[in-house]
């Protein structure tokens, strides 16, 4: 069965055939993968993925609501948790994050909503044959990111954003002889 070559450890496995490219309208779920392509800003992916259970615990189940409430007590406890990456940046990023993406929610109705008309609300569908044919970057990360960033979000540059972009399904970036390629191809369908 062929994969995408990155997809070369066990963890790297299940989430490629399982998760990477699968198109996501979830809130919660975008959010997490919002902060969790943030944290991940200089580092591999394969270490966040690792420590994704005790983000999903240090950050109450990436619950925008309640991330955007925290105070300086939570914000220090985050600071001590080994189980994430603790980067007083990135922590404070999360928090101002959530609150930004409660106030697009009440300008949108959702985030899902939001984000997805980046791309016209279809996922775009890319025929790469080699890993270095895919980009870092586009004009839609480039517009989502600097969107973003007028927002007031923060690690939102335009590879983080298209990084995000491909883990959501916004694009399906899976090599043409991937077997998910042909899979994500004919599931692609418009958000509700």
């Amino acid at each position: 069965m062929d994969r995408c070559p990155w997809a070369k450890t066990d963890l790297y496995v299940q989430y490629h055939d399982g998760e990477w490219g699968v198109p996501v309208h979830d809130d919660r779920l975008l959010f997490e993968f919002l902060i969790l392509e943030g944290a991940q800003a200089g580092l591999s992916w394969e270490t966040i993925l690792k420590k994704r259970k005790n983000y999903r615990e240090a950050f109450d189940q990436f619950e925008p609501g309640l991330v955007a409430k925290y105070g300086q007590k939570k914000r220090m406890s985050l600071l001590a948790d080994a189980g994430i990456v603790r980067n007083r940046l990135k922590i404070e990023a999360a928090i101002q994050n959530a609150q930004m993406f409660l106030a697009v929610q009440d300008e949108f109705g959702t985030f899902d909503k939001y984000i997805w008309g980046f791309i016209g609300n279809e996922q775009k569908q890319n025929a790469w044959k080699s890993i270095k044919e895919v980009p870092a970057k586009t004009s839609e990360s480039d517009a989502m990111s600097n969107d973003l960033k007028r927002r007031g979000f923060k690690f939102v540059g335009s590879t983080i954003c298209y990084a995000f972009m491909q883990a959501v399904g916004m694009i399906n970036d899976h090599l043409v002889e991937c077997f998910r390629h042909a899979q994500l191809s004919r599931t692609a369908r418009k958000p509700k």
